[in-house]
Formats: structure tokens, C-alpha cells, sequence
């Protein structure tokens, strides 16, 4: 089997399992996470269909990625997962996505799902199969551990990389994977971080806007927020696909679940980077 092998092990985030595992419960019971750790609801509702959730390092993202992840694991256990990511490298393909073989992290290995991710590209008719953009991408790696965490390596995922992040193009993908999950276990996750190295106050009203139309699940909202305010967030498009997504998936509500910043955990507040945790319900 074809393998992607982690890009930011051992920098971004803990490079053996022992670590890594301790770092992720770290998170959850960091001040800034819930104190807590997850516990999976075997027979949980999955009422989740969406969420958003950021990618920085873990020292920083972490505790506010944990919210989502908590929320999840009460909510059961999804079959299969999409990541929309932004693509930070300029690799690769516009949009581009992997559709064979796994990706390994310290807690193992997780198998891309090929029937549903050739069943987006054919469906989306934009998207094209494209390794090189994955191949030294860190948005779509940070999400799997903690996913690994919650199920160890019992679901498939898909992972979806924008490079291309307009209005347009990111409903079509959010289109076509509703239509291919549609009466699925599933899940699509958006990863992004929000405003970068913006003082406290300019970041925090920014952001609240891109997240007010979140909230709003409105996507046209979204993008518009981004525009007029210059809302340097790397994964507006990811976050317009899982709106569009999650909405013909069943989501009628949306909840913030955190919002931080870098300065919240450095006591930097001169130039700081956005981090929100966003869910999308039925």
C-alpha cells in the first residue's frame, strides 16, 4: 500500500507514539482546552456533520482543536471523513486529492476511503488526483492525530487540498461531497487557522466576523467577510466546501465551540494568529 509519510513529526507535533498520545490528552485538559479528557459515545447520535478546526502546532492550536474533537467524540464515531485543507506549499493541482493508499502518523496508519474519493472527483468534475500537493502539506496531518486518539485507525478518510479557494469553486467541492455522502456515517472537517500576526484586538474583531457568517451558515456571508475585512485566514475556501456541505448534509445549527489566539498562550498579544473550533449540527 501506498504511504504518506508525516511531514511535521516531531516538530509541529510529538514524533513518537508515547509522546504524542501524552501532548493530545494535554490538549484536552490544558486551561485553555475543556480539562477534560474525551471519552467516544460508542452509540453516540451523530448530529455532527461538520466541523472547523485549526492546524497550527499543537503547543499552540492544540487546546482549541480539542474542543471540536470533544464534541466529537460524545457525538460516536463517523465511518468516513473528508478534510478540506488550504494548501500552504503551492504544490500540486488547484484542488487535489489523494485517493489511495494511507497516511502515517506516530499513532499508526490511517487508509484513504478510494470508492468515495473517486466518486467526488467524478462528481465534482474539478478536482484532480494530485500527490505532490499532500506531500509536504501540514493542514490536513494535524487533524489525524487527535482522530486517531478518539477511533485509533477504524475510520477512512479523504483529504481535499485547495490551492484554489473561490466562492465558486468551493461550493462545487462542498456540492459534490454532500452528494457522495449523502446517507453515509460521515463527517467533513475544515482546517484552518484565522487571522495571522494581527495584534489581539484587530484579529479578534476580523475573525468575529468571518465566524458570525459561519455561524450563519453562509458561505456567501463567509467570503465576503474575508474580503472586506482582509482576513488573512489560510483556509477560507476548506470552510466555504464544509458549510456548503454540512447544510445539504442535514446541518440546521452552528455552534463556536472556542475561540483563541497564539497571544492567549504566549502572553504576546502584539501579533497573533486566530484559532476557532466551529460545529455544524442536524
Amino acid at each position: 500500500m501506498k504511504v504518506r509519510h508525516p511531514a511535521v513529526a516531531g516538530s509541529w507535533y510529538a514524533g513518537t507514539s508515547e509522546a504524542l498520545r501524552a501532548q493530545l490528552e494535554n490538549c484536552f485538559t490544558h486551561t485553555l482546552g475543556l480539562s477534560k479528557l474525551p471519552k467516544v459515545a460508542e452509540k453516540g447520535p451523530r448530529n455532527i456533520v461538520g466541523l472547523v478546526c485549526p492546524h497550527a502546532g499543537y503547543m499552540y492550536s492544540g487546546p482549541v482543536a480539542a474542543h471540536s474533537y470533544y464534541q466529537l467524540a460524545m457525538d460516536g464515531k463517523p465511518d468516513v471523513i473528508v478534510i478540506f485543507s488550504p494548501n500552504h506549499t503551492g504544490r500540486g493541482s488547484a484542488l487535489s486529492l489523494m485517493n489511495e493508499g494511507a497516511w502515517r502518523t506516530p499513532l499508526g496508519d490511517v487508509e484513504i476511503d478510494t470508492e468515495t474519493a473517486n466518486k467526488i472527483l467524478r462528481e465534482s468534475r474539478i478536482i484532480d488526483v494530485d500527490e505532490e500537493a499532500h506531500a509536504y502539506e501540514h493542514s490536513i496531518e494535524l487533524q489525524l492525530p487527535f482522530l486517531q486518539y478518539l477511533y485509533g485507525s477504524t475510520f477512512k478518510f479523504v483529504p481535499i487540498c485547495f490551492l484554489m479557494q473561490d466562492l465558486e469553486s468551493s461550493r462545487v467541492v462542498g456540492q459534490a461531497t454532500a452528494k457522495v455522502l449523502s446517507g453515509k456515517n460521515a463527517l467533513v472537517i475544515a482546517s484552518t487557522d484565522m487571522t495571522h500576526y494581527e495584534p489581539q484586538e484587530k484579529a479578534e474583531r476580523n475573525d468575529r466576523a468571518a465566524i458570525d457568517a459561519a455561524l450563519k451558515l453562509d458561505e456567501k456571508q463567509y467570503n465576503f467577510a474575508v474580503e472586506l475585512h482582509g482576513i488573512s485566514t489560510c483556509g477560507y475556501g476548506p470552510t466555504m466546501a464544509a458549510i456548503t456541505a454540512s447544510k445539504l448534509l442535514g446541518a440546521k445549527k452552528a455552534q463556536l465551540l472556542c475561540y483563541k489566539t497564539s497571544g492567549d498562550v504566549t502572553g504576546d498579544y502584539s501579533s497573533v494568529v486566530g484559532y476557532a473550533s466551529i460545529s455544524f449540527t442536524k
